[in-house]
């Protein structure tokens, strides 16, 4: 079947599966329980046909309300005015859940037409011959795929939402019309957000809502299919790892404390025995026979107690796995082998999630790791001489000593130095409860010199740990440009270290490294971050392999390709063999839980889809993914024309100015979907670089300009072209991989701009010429994607994903139009109760432009 062909049949089925169901339940909304629906319900439609002509005009967000309100609702005040665009906002709000789940609901007859490969594919290879299914198999003894959830604010839909859209998307499969009726005004009548701000702990309970329900069946049912098909197995052999950030991560979140840690750590466990005590009751209905009666007593004890006491804990795994297989060897031996599959299938899930469920990871910035190590060297006798921070970093990697110690940090010591030294103490704990795996990853964001690393196992060393037994890995996070840079160089000192050395040789000489894209691309730019990364990924390669070293490297990705989201499978099948690809560990974020793991299906075939991307791309690699040197000079080459047209930008007068008076920025502080400030430096005046990469993001992706996923890109394509390079770099993009997925995953950040929200600014008198900037490069960068991609619209090889973003767009285009009515209010308004009410209209209109966006934030 040609491409177009198979692109037009995906598009059809999209059109009846998706877009016709959703004008139809639509109509369903007349009959919501909401305040006023029924004109809600009646005059949306109108309003949203406003705003797109509105947009159509470029008229600004004003004009388009006024008119609006004039036309169709003449006689009501401001006050009346502004309650309806609440109305408007809460029923757009449900509109986005149930596109969703009537996208979800058909995934099974659009998602697979994804030509990228899922374990099927994986399967089909295998029947070939008995040769490739022996060399899958034996990469696969060497593979593993690590999803780290992370509690980022831009994932703020509750458990009870959650619930309901997994309802509403079997009744859609169904077309059950009375149950979707009941479905969407239950929907209606459920809160879509907290009245205060979550704690950490909250986030993580909210989070667990996908270990629960969907991690728990969907990595297992992987792990089984992989175990049925080819020679490994769980206990020695686990494919799917999980891991998990809130109540871990303190660099994400100051308000994560060590009480935190441990509830989580405690939340999680007990979490994990519910699971397993809900499978228990399925065994024990069918596992009925003479011979098992005292296993089984006890395992339900035991699976009962630890599922609904607090007590102090102990790792039960070893003892867990005792009682099943005493319980599947007598089944096998007495009774015929009936219903041991059911035996299996816990015996399965005990291996792949202990006593722990995901691992626990522990993050700090490196600069509150220096600080308490320098008040712990004032504290402990540790032979590290005084004035130990002014050295240089030669002489700091002498003075460190690795001495034992057993130092309590005291009541007086300030709340960092107190958190960071007794968490360290609670890892210790959490070990002997859980089990090695409940908590043994400590990431050091910010990491610039190897003492980071170094200085770091001291403070262990001196918090109870032994050296012989630290079971602990340490884990540098390189963020910038600067940082990426020389991140090879920091980790052959390490490598070239004893005392590191040693310690890597009795982690079994693996060395995971984590790489942010978010800050990067704040950094310096959408092209830079991607070809730091790439470079930083060969560099960083070639040093493991020259010292024998199994490297990972930990991809912190965010939702949108801004943040290194997109396309993120193809990312992974483009390795060429410069890059170690043997272990892929990614951060999943914000609405990307929801988008790509919000149903066991969808779930699956995600994981699927990076799994045979890890091995397919070692089993075949493309040799057009090994980029020579001409091509890598080229991509350089643009990588420092994009940077430069992006730091130029970064240091216009009105940069900041701009994003803090016509975005949201200054408001998402105020948005109770997360328990994180919105920059570093919480009580100072704005500055670009205290700023979050997700907040930097997210006002981008609001203003529906998403200048950080394509700024730069046009500009440095066209010197490409103007130098007589355009034909190899048209060659490279139909060749290379990691070249096409970077610039698709660019027009995806594109397709869901709209500079027709803020085209009114061409105008003004300050900020006119700053837009125009932004303008003129956004047009520059689709034109000459267009032509590089011989293509008439953005993302027409993804008819399906344009067509969806489309239909997004349009849904929430009257919420941007709102936000920046809001916006323009606030900037002109004195009263003090307007302002108040036009602050919580922002607010309440970035939810669902997030949601809708799926990958926006």
């Amino acid at each position: 079947m040609s491409l177009t062909l198979k692109l037009s049949q995906k598009e059809t089925t999209f059109n009846n599966e998706v877009v016709t169901r959703f004008e139809l339940y639509n109509s369903l909304f007349q009959t919501l329980p909401f305040y006023q629906v029924k004109d809600t319900g009646i005059l949306l439609p109108f309003f949203s046909s406003h705003c797109e002509k509105g947009a159509i005009k470029q008229a600004s967000p004003t004009d388009i309300i006024e008119t609006f309100f004039k036309k169709y609702v003449p006689d009501i005040d401001h006050r009346e005015q502004i309650n309806r665009l609440f109305r408007f906002i809460q029923y757009i709000e449900r509109q986005v859940v149930l596109f969703d789940a009537i996208e979800d609901s058909s995934f099974n007859k659009i998602g697979k037409f994804d030509d990228s490969g899922t374990l099927q594919s994986l399967l089909h290879q295998a029947t070939m011959s008995d040769e490739t299914r022996n060399k899958i198999s034996e990469k696969l003894k060497d593979f593993s795929l690590r999803l780290v959830l992370t509690a980022h604010p831009t994932q703020f839909y509750p458990g009870t939402v959650l619930g309901i859209m997994t309802d509403l998307i079997e009744a859609v499969k169904v077309n059950d019309i009375p149950n979707i009726d009941v479905l969407l005004q239950q929907l209606g009548k459920t809160p879509f957000f907290n009245k205060t701000s979550p704690t950490p702990v909250d986030e993580a309970v909210s989070l667990s809502w996908f270990l629960e329900n969907i991690f728990y069946y969907a990595v297992s049912g992987i792990q089984s299919k992989l175990e049925e098909e080819f020679d490994i197995d769980a206990a020695d052999n686990q494919v799917l790892e999980l891991g998990f950030w809130p109540g871990g991560d303190r660099d994400g979140n100051p308000n994560v404390t060590t009480q935190t840690t441990r509830e989580v750590a405690s939340f999680l466990r007990q979490r994990l025995f519910r699971c397993y005590y809900r499978d228990f009751k399925v065994l024990k209905r069918r596992i009925t026979f003479r011979g098992v009666e005292k296993a089984m007593a006890k395992l339900e004890k035991l699976i009962y107690k630890n599922a609904n006491e607090q007590h102090d804990p102990k790792n039960l795994q070893g003892e867990l796995l005792s009682l099943l297989q005493s319980i599947k060897q007598t089944i096998v031996t007495d009774h015929d082998s009936l219903f041991v599959d059911i035996v299996e299938n816990l015996i399965q899930k005990v291996r792949l999630f202990g006593c722990y469920f995901a691992t626990l990871d522990i993050r700090q910035d490196s600069r509150v790791l220096r600080s308490v190590f320098d008040y712990s060297v004032k504290n402990i006798k540790t032979g590290i001489v005084k004035g130990y921070s002014g050295l240089t970093e030669e002489e700091k990697l002498k003075q460190i000593s690795f001495n034992e110690a057993d130092f309590h940090c005291p009541d007086e010591a300030d709340d960092m130095t107190r958190d960071t030294l007794n968490t360290i103490r609670l890892m210790q704990e959490i070990q002997k409860s859980n089990g090695e795996k409940a908590c043994q990853r400590f990431i050091i964001s910010n990491c610039q010199q190897s003492s980071d690393i170094l200085q770091l196992i001291d403070l262990f060393l001196w918090s109870g740990w032994k050296k012989d037994s630290l079971s602990v890995d340490f884990m540098p996070l390189f963020e910038t440009v600067n940082d990426l840079t020389r991140a090879a160089q920091i980790m052959e000192q390490l490598y070239t270290h004893p005392y590191y050395a040693e310690h890597l040789k009795k982690r079994g000489n693996r060395q995971t490294i984590m790489l942010g894209f978010s800050d990067s691309t704040k950094d310096g730019g959408y092209l830079m971050a991607n070809w730091s990364i790439y470079k930083a990924k060969v560099e960083l390669t070639t040093m493991a392999r020259q010292y024998g070293i199994s490297l990972a490297f930990f991809d912190g990705r965010g939702g949108p390709p801004a943040r290194g989201g997109g396309k993120t499978h193809r990312f992974y099948a483009s390795m060429g063999n410069e890059i170690a690809n043997e272990h892929i560990q990614l951060t999943i974020q914000g609405q990307t839980v929801s988008s790509q793991y919000g149903s066991i299906e969808t779930a699956r075939f995600n994981m699927e889809q990076l799994i045979n991307a890890g091995i397919i791309s070692a089993l075949h690699p493309n040799h057009n993914d090994l980029l020579d040197n001409r091509h890598k000079d080229l991509i350089s080459q643009m990588a420092d024309e994009s940077y430069k047209l992006f730091m130029a930008l970064r240091a216009h007068p009105m940069f900041v100015e701009y994003l803090e008076k016509y975005s949201p920025l200054k408001l998402l502080s105020r948005i109770n979907i997360s328990s994180r400030p919105t920059k570093r430096n919480a009580g100072a005046p704005l500055k670009l670089e205290d700023l979050r990469a997700i907040s930097f993001v997210t006002s981008w992706s609001q203003l529906k300009q998403n200048i950080p996923g394509f700024y730069g890109v046009g500009t440095a394509l066209k010197k490409v072209k103007d130098d007589g390079n355009w034909q190899e770099i048209k060659e490279l993009y139909r060749t290379s991989g990691f070249f096409k997925t970077m610039l698709d995953n660019c027009m995806m950040s594109m397709s869901k701009s709209d500079f027709r929200v803020t085209a009114y600014l061409e105008k003004d008198k300050k900020f006119g010429e700053f837009w125009k900037l932004l303008k003129n490069e956004f047009d520059l960068t689709r034109e000459m994607l267009l032509e590089l991609t011989g293509s008439t619209v953005l993302m027409e090889e993804y008819p399906v994903e344009r067509r969806s973003i489309a239909i997004r767009e349009k849904i929430v285009l009257p919420l941007v139009i709102i936000q920046h009515y809001a916006l323009q209010r606030l900037n002109s308004s004195d009263d003090s109760e307007l302002t108040e009410i036009y602050d919580k209209l922002v607010i309440r209109t970035v939810y669902g432009i997030v949601n809708a966006g799926r990958n926006l934030a």
